[in-house]
């Protein structure tokens, strides 16, 4: 409390042009410190998503080469025991159902990551100006 006392009756003593230079210095530092964090959030978000979206572009991948490749041996086989309109509907709807799956898994992923605010850094931003006003408010008295 008494170190408290003791800045405040510093700051009431300074020159205003002394009191501001410091504040818009201790402003700055702390605006490049809200951005670090900011960045650093918005990267540890993205490496939570990364999986989940990885997981999306590989579901698209494996539609399609399991449609291409294995889709035209599967209906010739089963067109063995099946009229040819059977085993095409029963081969379609298998991969259908491996791509919802891979579909469902990215989705989860991703949701996993939440919401693509820095929300930490916004919480310390609202800190930081009621710091701000608390400060200034203290040099005018």
């Amino acid at each position: 409390m008494a170190t408290d006392n003791h800045t405040e009756n510093d700051l009431r003593e300074r020159p205003i042009g002394e009191v501001a230079k410091s504040l818009t210095s201790d402003l700055s530092l702390l605006l490049r410190q809200e951005i670090d964090l900011a960045k650093a959030e918005m990267t540890d978000k993205g490496r939570t998503a990364a999986p989940g979206l990885g997981m999306f572009g590989g579901a698209g991948i494996v539609a399609l080469c399991a449609a291409g490749a294995l889709t035209a041996f599967l209906i010739l086989v089963l067109s063995m025991f099946l009229p040819e309109w059977a085993a095409a509907l029963i081969v379609g709807a298998v991969l259908a159902a491996v791509a919802y799956v891979l579909v469902q898994q990215g989705k989860e992923r991703v949701a996993d990551a939440g919401t693509p605010v820095p929300e930490q850094t916004i919480e310390t931003v609202k800190e930081d100006v009621e710091w701000a006003k608390t400060r200034a408010s203290s040099a005018r008295k």
